[in-house]
C-alpha cells in the first residue's frame, strides 16, 4: 500500500472538475487531499464521489477556500462552516482532522498519519515588520488575500485566535501520541516559513502559516510533511525530513503543462 497526495483541486473551475476523470485508479492506496477542493460542500462531494472509488481511503484537510463565507452562500461561517465540511466528509467515509489519527503501513513503513487544520497567524513576515503593520506591508506590493473578506473566524474574535486554538489543540493531541511512531504531517498551509516562498508574490507569505509549527517535523518525528496552498509543486528536505507541496492549482497553472494524473504525488517514506 502506498500513500499519494494532491491539493488545491479548485473544483469551481470546469477544467479541474474534468481533470478528476483523468486520475487513474489506485485501489490499493490512500490519497490525501490537502485542502482547497473548492468553495462549497458540493465541491467536496464531487471530489469524494469521483476519487473515492479510485483509492482505498481518502483523507482530507481544509484549505482557506473551503472556509470562505461568500455572499449568497449557505450563511455558515467559521467553526460552524468547518463542522459542516467535516460532516460532509464523514458522509463519504473520508478521514478528517477531527478523527483519530490512523496508524497504517505505507511502502513497508508504519506511520501515524496526522491530518491537521492549523490556519495562519500572519507570522511569516520579516522580523522588523510588527504585526500591526503586516497588512500594510503586504499592500505596499498590491497583495491582499481574499481571506480578509471571506474567511470568517466565528465565534473566535480573529483568524489569529482561531489559529492559536487549532495549534494548541493539535499540539496536545500529538503530544499524547507517546508511542514513538513516526508521523506523516498533513496541513494545507506550510509548516515552515522557508517553505512558504512565492517568487512572484513573496509578501503573500502572511497568509501561509504560523511559526508555531516551525519545528514540528522534528518534535513529532515526521517522515514526511505534506502541504498545498502555494500552487507550486515541489519537494525539499529540512533536517532530513521530506516536505512535499502537492497542488494541482488553477487551470492556467497546469493545463498544457502537466497531466492531472502526474499531479498526484506519491509520498515515499523510506529514508
Amino acid at each position: 500500500m502506498k500513500l499519494f497526495a494532491i491539493s488545491d483541486l479548485h473544483l469551481g473551475h470546469e477544467e479541474n472538475r474534468a481533470a478528476l476523470d483523468e486520475i487513474r485508479p489506485r485501489p490499493d492506496d490512500w490519497l490525501v487531499i490537502a485542502g482547497d477542493v473548492g468553495e462549497h460542500a458540493e465541491h467536496l462531494a464531487f471530489a469524494f464521489e469521483a476519487l473515492g472509488p479510485k483509492f482505498r481511503q481518502l483523507v482530507w484537510v481544509p484549505g482557506n477556500h473551503e472556509l470562505w463565507a461568500r455572499p449568497g452562500g449557505d450563511g455558515l461561517r467559521g467553526v460552524a462552516r468547518y463542522e459542516r465540511l467535516v460532516a460532509e466528509c464523514r458522509r463519504h467515509g473520508v478521514i478528517t482532522p477531527e478523527d483519530p489519527y490512523p496508524v497504517e503501513t505505507f511502502g513497508g513503513v508504519r506511520v501515524r498519519l496526522v491530518p491537521m487544520f492549523l490556519l495562519y497567524d500572519y507570522s511569516f513576515r520579516p522580523a522588523d515588520i510588527p504585526l500591526e503593520g503586516a497588512l500594510d506591508w503586504a499592500r505596499e506590493t498590491g497583495i491582499v488575500c481574499a481571506d480578509e473578506l471571506w474567511l470568517r473566524p466565528d465565534p473566535h474574535p480573529s483568524r489569529i485566535a482561531w489559529c492559536e486554538a487549532r495549534v494548541a489543540q493539535t499540539r496536545a493531541r500529538l503530544e499524547a501520541c507517546d508511542d514513538g511512531l513516526p508521523t506523516v504531517l498533513v496541513n494545507h498551509w506550510p509548516l515552515r516559513a522557508d517553505r512558504a516562498f512565492l517568487p512572484r508574490i513573496p509578501r503573500f507569505s502572511l497568509w501561509c502559516g504560523t511559526i508555531a509549527t516551525e519545528d514540528w517535523h522534528l518534535r513529532f518525528r515526521a517522515r514526511a510533511v505534506i502541504s498545498g496552498h502555494l500552487h507550486i509543486q515541489s519537494t525539499a528536505y529540512r533536517d532530513g525530513v521530506r516536505f512535499d507541496e502537492v497542488s494541482l492549482g488553477y487551470p492556467r497553472q497546469w493545463v498544457g503543462r502537466r497531466e492531472p494524473d502526474a499531479c498526484v504525488r506519491e509520498i515515499p517514506l523510506r529514508g
